[in-house]
């Protein structure tokens, strides 16, 4: 169950319908979890999360995009041309450290389908991927994600409220000291939506802020796991420029700190946030495009700031809240947190 339903409320800002990202009109998210014993004492305990920004050809209709780099300790593709050109083009995959090239591949795969003009008579295509390192339960160096993993999460990609915990790129994560993976969060900004999807597996369990979410730390069964990563996604309908959007991913770190993190050292702590209100088209013959947003000086930014923090904060504290007791390699177990 969601922390809100445990009594835990966190902010001050109304969550959407589905306090989930998918409360954003038109994004979607697909996961595909590999949970399956291998040879001897492995585990597959992995999968791929697919995020979608609307139900349309991104690649046609691109949306205004932007990320920021928290900690830089984490293997992504495609950051680099989002902050150049201020532009999303494809799905974002979420997977595991070593999952990333079959990911890529599989997301490219993908949209050259959607789009076989890309290579020939148009450009190349930026694929987007995050990861977090899970191989403490899973036999990471096995390489069970597949390109055709990818291709199915973005598929089976829905607008209904998207499972979380133990699922997809979250089946093998680790968050301070517990069960983590993916959460999702919203919060409604007047007229407009703002949700938060994490991928969590950070932080270790003496760093957990145990005495404000009025919860009871169990001693047992707490693997002492690396610095670990988590990667955020930032979405709205809100009428954000790119520059916007880097400003308001900034205020996601608020949320993580609250929980406990402090960026460490082996942490890969990114965000990518991107909105929905506009899209920019690929075929495009005129030489001036004009967009609307918000005004950085109008009170909404600042609710704006708020909400991507908050549900942020809460997103995470979902991933724990939602996750089951997961077992993996070499017979190890992460325990759920008791909440």
């Amino acid at each position: 169950m969601k922390i809100r339903e445990r009594g835990i409320v966190i902010g001050i800002l109304e969550p959407g319908r589905k306090n989930c990202i998918t409360d954003v009109p038109g994004v979607k998210v697909g996961h595909v979890t590999l949970d399956e014993p291998l040879e001897g004492e492995e585990y597959a305990a992995t999968g791929v999360t697919a995020i979608l920004p609307h139900d349309g050809n991104v690649f046609k209709q691109k949306v205004p995009a932007a990320s920021y780099v928290l900690n830089g300790f984490g293997k992504t593709t495609g950051l680099v041309q989002v902050n150049e050109l201020g532009l999303l083009e494809a799905p974002i995959m979420l997977t595991n450290t070593f999952g990333i090239p079959a990911v890529t591949e599989g997301a490219l795969q993908f949209m050259l389908e959607q789009n076989p003009e890309i290579g020939e008579t148009t450009g190349t295509i930026n694929i987007v991927a995050g990861e977090c390192n899970d191989s403490y339960l899973n036999s990471i160096r096995h390489f069970s994600v597949k390109r055709e993993h990818a291709y199915e999460a973005i598929k089976v990609a829905s607008l209904e409220q998207a499972k979380e915990g133990a699922v997809g790129a979250g089946k093998g994560m680790i968050c301070f000291g517990h069960k983590g993976g993916i959460g999702s969060a919203s919060r409604k900004v007047e007229e407009y939506t703002l949700g938060c999807m994490v991928l969590s597996n950070f932080g270790r369990k003496e760093e957990f802020q145990s005495d404000r979410y009025r919860t009871d730390v169990s001693k047992d069964g707490l693997p002492e796991t690396s610095d670990g990563s988590i990667i955020i996604v930032l979405a709205t309908d809100a009428p954000l420029s790119d520059r916007q959007l880097l400003r308001a991913a900034k205020r996601t770190g608020i949320g993580l700190g609250r929980t406990g993190s402090h960026f460490s050292n082996g942490s890969g702590d990114i965000v990518i946030a991107f909105s929905t209100a506009q899209t920019s088209p690929h075929y495009f013959n005129e030489k001036q495009e004009t967009r609307i947003q918000l005004r950085d000086d109008h009170a909404i930014m600042n609710m704006i700031f708020t909400a991507a923090s908050e549900a942020a904060e809460e997103a995470i504290l979902n991933s724990l809240s939602q996750a089951d007791t997961t077992r993996g390699r070499k017979g190890r177990v992460v325990s759920s947190y008791p909440f």
